[in-house]
This record gives C-alpha cells, structure tokens and sequence, in this order.
C-alpha cells in the first residue's frame, strides 16, 4: 500500500487541483493533487487524492482530518487500493427475479 497517497473526502464543490494543492502543501511537496469529477458533467464528485513526495509528509497532513474547509468537515486518511468490479450488468448472488405477472 502506498502511504504517500491520501484520500479526501467532504471536499468543498468548488475546489480545484490547485487550491487542493495549497491546502496541503503546508505539510510538505505534494507530487499531485486530484479533485475526481463526473465524466458527464466535469462537476466534482466532492472527494480526490493527494500524493506526497515522501511518507512523512503524508502522516503529517493526516492533522487535517476533521478540519473544516470552506464550511464543509473534510475527511482524511490513507488511500486504500482500488477493489476490482465486474463490467457489466451482474445480479448480486444471482438474487435476479423476473416479474411473473401476466401482461395483457
């Protein structure tokens, strides 16, 4: 598991890349700062990720856990991998019920 990257959640809906970059930067070098989006609207999803350059600076910027940012309460912590998902249209536990009722 990578521990320079962090996730943030709660994020503010106008923050940006840059301001994503500034809020964090005062912890150490961030190597990247991205505010994830809708692919239909460009609209923020209101959380992104944050890499660091070093662990360290990453551990420290975890102080902003709870912190509030433009009115909202962000969140905080270490990023988890990505979980693969199934493409496609798949029934959970092939729990599908088809409706049975007559159509006239």
């Amino acid at each position: 598991m990578d521990k320079k990257k962090l996730f943030v959640g709660g994020l503010p809906w106008a923050i940006t890349n840059e301001t994503l970059t500034e809020l964090f930067s005062e912890f150490g070098d961030v190597a990247e700062a991205v505010v994830i989006t809708d692919r239909a609207t460009g609209r923020s999803k209101g959380f992104g990720f944050v890499t660091f350059t070093t662990e360290e600076a990453a551990q420290n910027a975890l102080a902003l856990d709870g912190r509030e940012v433009e009115g909202r309460t962000i969140i905080v912590n270490v990023a988890k991998p990505r979980e693969e998902r199934p493409s496609g249209f798949a029934p959970r536990n092939n729990d599908f019920r088809r409706d049975t009722r007559r159509r006239n």
